[in-house]
């Protein structure tokens, strides 16, 4: 017999009232801190500033702060609370290489604080105990999966955070991904006078990405692979000794990537056998896994979204494919109920991963979308307290 759906409760409109005049109280603070962050973006695993400057303001809120957990410099935990139900806010706040924070995390970690400051002054009335969770390094390097895999999610009943995109989208749909480092070594040589004695390197990519775009009207659809050659070599009349790139192989799921990740690899094979050049593969990070969504917390969230005013993108909105982006919050959702909503920041024709998103990121729109993100999550969490 199949069981009849909950009905989605909602936590006394007092507490609710509550938890939106802590987030207009806190906002300065919170929209400072966003802009602080995009004004001094910091890739994976370099996020000291980020990471201090976030715990420092959770500290101000409460929360009894604990820096550089699972042996990780730039991860921190924050907790306050002691109900049954453990709530966990991701923060990240990591940026990218060359493009600063073209993907919004600074609105992230700012939206996990906003949230969790509104929380703090109902978390034990409400029966909840809430931990933020700076996490660093998801622009390629895991940092959750290691962050998992070392016990910061232990006992934690809920994960959620909430990303900048166009547009608001509410399921989360990312693509597992594998990220690769890729490595070919020949011999160099004078490119005019001894060609004969050298072994191209750069041939070697050539040969690859010749094959992987073959490969690609093979692929399910479901697939994507893409990447970029980071070093092609030295001087225009030195045969290139040395080459290296970095690629991604995304799929439907976690299997689907097993299935199709030896394929891509062996065009990185053939580019070595071609050129007789030797290759290295090296993983960047464990996978990345697809998200799995959980059904009551996306039910929850779309209606306090919605009720705060926002709207959601049509599905075939081509706008809201970002939600098909990969993100380590996947492999979290394997193991913890967990929410990853898409609230968008008003930046059309500017998407994720341009420099224009990245101006989007700390423009008005974007602060006020930071914070009905953050009112959004903690009504959130206060509804599923009181879902039982």
């Amino acid at each position: 017999m199949t069981p009849t759906p909950r009905t989605p409760l909602q936590a006394p409109e007092a507490a609710r009232a509550m938890l939106a005049e802590s987030v207009r109280r806190t906002s300065e603070q919170v929209v400072s801190l966003s802009h602080r962050l995009h004004a001094s973006p910091e890739t994976a695993w370099e996020e000291e500033k980020a990471a201090r400057w976030t715990a420092s303001l959770l500290d101000d809120f409460g929360y009894a702060v604990t820096p550089g957990v699972c042996e990780l410099p730039t991860a921190f935990s924050a907790r306050i609370g002691s109900g049954p139900l453990h709530v966990a806010l991701c923060a990240e706040y990591d940026a990218l290489p060359g493009l600063g924070h073209a993907c919004g995390h600074n609105i992230i970690a700012a939206s996990a604080v906003g949230a969790a400051a509104a929380l703090a002054r109902v978390a034990d009335d409400l029966g909840l105990t809430v931990t933020v969770l700076g996490t660093p390094a998801e622009e390629g390097g895991g940092g959750k999966i290691l962050m998992l895999e070392r016990g910061a999610f232990e006992g934690v009943d809920v994960a959620m955070m909430v990303h900048p995109g166009p547009v608001d989208v509410a399921e989360a749909e990312p693509f597992a991904v594998a990220h690769l480092n890729v490595q070919f070594t020949g011999r160099a040589a004078h490119a005019a006078a001894y060609p004969e004695q050298g072994r191209n390197a750069a041939d070697a990519f050539t040969v690859a990405q010749v094959g992987i775009g073959l490969l690609r009207q093979q692929l399910p659809a479901t697939t994507r692979v893409h990447g970029l050659v980071t070093r092609g070599g030295e001087a225009p009349n030195a045969i290139p000794e040395r080459t290296e790139g970095r690629w991604y192989v995304r799929a439907s799921s976690l299997e689907e990537l097993e299935r199709i990740q030896p394929r891509v690899e062996a065009c990185f094979r053939a580019g070595a056998l071609a050129s007789g050049c030797a290759l290295e593969i090296e993983p960047e990070s464990r996978p990345y896994s697809e998200f799995r969504n959980d059904a009551e917390l996306l039910a929850l969230y779309r209606r306090n979204a919605l009720g705060l005013g926002r709207r959601f993108a049509a599905p075939d909105d081509p706008s809201a494919r970002m939600n098909r982006a990969s993100t380590d919050m996947g492999n979290v959702s394997r193991v913890v109920r967990a929410l990853h909503p898409y609230i968008g920041v008003d930046s059309l024709p500017a998407l994720n991963h341009q420099r224009e998103f990245a101006a989007a990121c700390a423009a008005p729109a974007a602060d006020a979308a930071l914070l009905d993100g953050a009112l959004a999550l903690a009504l959130t969490a206060a509804d599923l307290s009181a879902c039982g």
